[in-house]
């Protein structure tokens, strides 16, 4: 079983890939291809996937059952200990907060001292 999955490519390449493998949702392929076909496409999707992003998932005799390669992707596959990982980048800005108000809430002052 292989899966490719393309983020802001060209048409022409989703065209492409509707010759060997099924979309079942944009951007969305699988198939079973032999690896050389496999192997081919992947190699036609790097080159023409222009600014946009590329995942391959495929069947694999490993301990997972599968692996899988990126293209242009902030999130990168790495070997752990015979596991296949995803390594996510840690620039992520932190959360913007607002600074703590000072005092009470009207909400707050209602139900401790009542009143409207």
């Amino acid at each position: 079983m292989t899966v490719i999955v393309l983020t802001n490519c060209p048409m022409a390449l989703r065209g492409f890939l509707t010759r060997w493998l099924l979309e079942i949702s944009p951007g969305v392929f699988i198939g079973g291809p032999s690896t050389r076909v496999r192997q081919a496409l992947w190699a036609e999707v790097r080159q023409y996937s222009g600014q946009g992003r590329a995942l391959l998932s495929y069947s694999d005799n490993s301990e997972q059952g599968y692996a899988f390669e990126t293209h242009d992707h902030k999130w990168h596959p790495v070997d752990h200990e015979g596991l296949t990982l995803i390594l996510r980048p840690k620039d992520r800005p932190p959360p913007a907060q607002s600074p703590p108000t000072k005092g009470w809430s009207k909400a707050a002052k209602r139900r401790r001292f009542g009143g409207r």
